[in-house]
């Protein structure tokens, strides 16, 4: 199993961060009870751009409501 890096809530969202067979790479898990989603990034975008990182998956779990809404 993958060391987990990091986990934390954005909200409704609960993301976790684990490691990869990359060195390079990190697998980010997010999930908020509804909604799953996963991807991998680049260590360097993980520790310099998180911030930027977060604001997207909080925009993208917003935008699924809106969709779910209409």
């Amino acid at each position: 199993m993958s060391n987990e890096v990091e986990s934390y809530k954005l909200g409704n969202i609960k993301v976790v961060i684990t490691e990869t067979d990359d060195p390079n790479r990190l697998h980010v898990d997010c999930n908020d009870g509804t909604y799953h989603s996963d991807f991998k990034v680049r260590v360097y975008e993980y520790e310099n751009y998180k911030r930027h990182m977060n604001q997207k998956i909080t925009t993208a779990y917003r935008s699924q409501y809106e969709t779910e809404s209409d």
